[in-house]
Formats: C-alpha cells, structure tokens, sequence
C-alpha cells in the first residue's frame, strides 16, 4: 500500500466538488463520487471519467459551464477512480487495469440507480469507457471521447509518467512549480502562474517537510516503468468497436501527445456518424472550460437523452 496523501475537503481544486463514498471491489475499497444537478428518469446522466493519473478535478469547471450552457441540475456523475484523488488505493498494484476500472464505474453507476448513461472519458477514461463496452455495454447509451484511443501513444505515456516522477522528485513550492512550467508550458502555452499552479495542485502538494507528494498512488507509475519510447503495444480497434452500439462524439486537443491525428483520423473514419471536435490551443487534459467545446457535449448529451426518451429508454 502507498502512503500517498489524500486531499483534504476545503482543497481549493476539491472543495466544490463534495463526495459522497461508494463501496468498490474488492471489498474494504471506497470509491469518492460528486453528483451535480439532479438524478431523475427522464435525463440521460453525464458519468465523466478523467485520466490515468488525474482525478475528478479536472471536472471542477467543466460543470458550471454545462449548467451555465444548458440546464442548470443536469444530472453529472464525477468519480475518482482507484487509487486517485479521494479514492482509496487498490490492495494489489496489479490489480490497476483498465477493466477493474471499468467494472466500478458500472458499480457507482448501479449504486446511483443509473440504467443508462452518456460516459464521457479523458485519456485513460476513455478507454475506460472502451472496457465498459465490453463488459456492461447496456449501460452505454452514448460515449464522449477526448484524447483517447484504442491505440496507446508511447512517446506520449512515457512523457507522462516521467513528467508526474519529476514532479514528486522535488522538494518545496517554487521547484515544483519551475517544473511546472516545464510540464505544462507545451500543452497550455501561455498560461498564468496561477494557472499553472491551479493546474499543479489538482494532482501533487508540498507537504510540511518540503516534500512534494501526488494525490495518487506511485504504483501507478511503477507499472508504466519498463516502457521504452520505441516500444509499439497493440492496437485494440475490437475495443474500440464496443462502442458501436450507441452515438459517440470524438475529441482532439490540439497539443496533445496522447492522441496522433492520424488515429483521430481513422477512428472518425471507422464512425462517420460521430460528431467531430478539434479543441484548439491546449493539450491534455483538455480543459473543458471554453464554450465551444462544452456547449457541444450539452448539445451531444442533449442528443442522446432525446433518442433515449423517444425510444422509450428513459421516461417521459
């Protein structure tokens, strides 16, 4: 077990987004989950899934955006996956899969009495949502992809696992935010220090001692630790094919290294159907902040719910 902390309820990135505590597998683990606006049958709830390090504090302004651009008690579920931000860690390290991921996001969403919902997944949570589609596909009434694929970018995974190890390598605020600025300065050019520094405390904190700490557990980084830039995985379209069954909105970030343009390419190639959005002048993770981008997961959410009503799938 790690000895991570965890982030405590007035952190400035957390303190808006209360939890409440749902049991996950196996049993002893807790999993941290926000509900915004109101749960109800006849609106298709939002489950949003952040990445593979992060946390649901990447959602923090995603949500009043949505409510501010469409209705203001939609239903949005954000959860903390294993191992991240207010959730408990996983008792075995192997245990950190993406299925296992899956498979509890399917348990808050029985716990919540969601039959159906649009699942919307940055990064690893989109593939996330891809394992969901393999293993509780009933659940998936649309699915909301942002920088994610069913190919794995290793240039772009070995970035990040070494960026989040240079971080937690240093001691005291100004060298962790000097690297910072190192981290960030590609995927958002021309951010603040404030910024910045929002940014770099949604995930890591200076402890008492001067130490720099994450807000998730260092198992996740050690099982990313023997890949090599050169190494090539296997492509996993048949995941991706999960998917199928349900409409799908694909996003880019325009900086990002976690999605090559050319994968983005075919994925809308293989769903023509799909809605389409490049968000422009930022990597990952994708900010969700900017009108464009947000207004149209309103109106795909929208979409969705409306095809559910009318099929009968939700009432009203």
């Amino acid at each position: 077990m790690s000895n991570r902390p965890f982030p405590p309820d007035d952190h400035p990135a957390l303190a808006r987004l209360p939890v409440n505590y749902i049991s996950g597998a196996p049993a002893g683990s807790r999993l941290a989950v926000h509900v915004a606006g109101k749960l109800d049958d006849v609106r298709i709830p939002l489950i949003c899934v952040h990445g593979y390090y992060r946390n649901m504090s990447d959602f923090g302004d995603f949500i009043p955006q949505f409510h501010r651009l469409g209705e203001r008690d939609w239903p949005i579920v954000l959860v903390d996956l294993l191992g991240r931000g207010r959730s408990s860690d996983r008792a075995e390290p192997a245990n950190y899969t993406t299925p296992n991921d899956g498979d509890d996001i399917a348990s808050v969403a029985t716990a919540l009495g969601i039959e159906v919902a649009v699942i919307l997944g940055q990064g690893h949570g989109g593939q996330v949502a891809m394992a969901l589609g393999a293993g509780h596909s009933s659940l998936i009434a649309g699915s909301v992809l942002i920088d994610a694929s069913p190919i794995v970018d290793t240039p772009g995974l070995v970035r990040a696992r070494d960026n989040m190890a240079l971080m937690g390598s240093v001691r005291g605020q100004q060298q962790l935010m000097r690297v910072a600025h190192q981290v960030y300065a590609n995927a958002y050019p021309g951010a603040s220090d404030a910024e910045l520094r929002e940014l770099t405390a949604r995930t890591h904190t200076v402890m008492k001692n001067g130490r720099v700490a994450a807000y998730f557990d260092n198992y996740l980084l050690k099982r990313l630790e023997k890949i090599r830039v050169e190494d090539i995985f296997t492509a996993q379209w048949a995941l991706f094919n999960n998917l199928a069954g349900a409409p799908m909105m694909l996003m880019r970030t325009q900086l990002t290294d976690q999605l090559q343009r050319a994968t983005f390419e075919r994925m809308a190639s293989l769903r023509s159907d799909a809605v389409q959005l490049v968000i422009p002048g930022q990597g990952s993770p994708a900010l969700l902040s900017g009108e464009d981008e947000v207004g149209a997961i309103v109106d795909f959410v929208r979409f969705v719910s409306d095809g559910a009503r009318r099929s009968g799938i939700v009432a009203g």
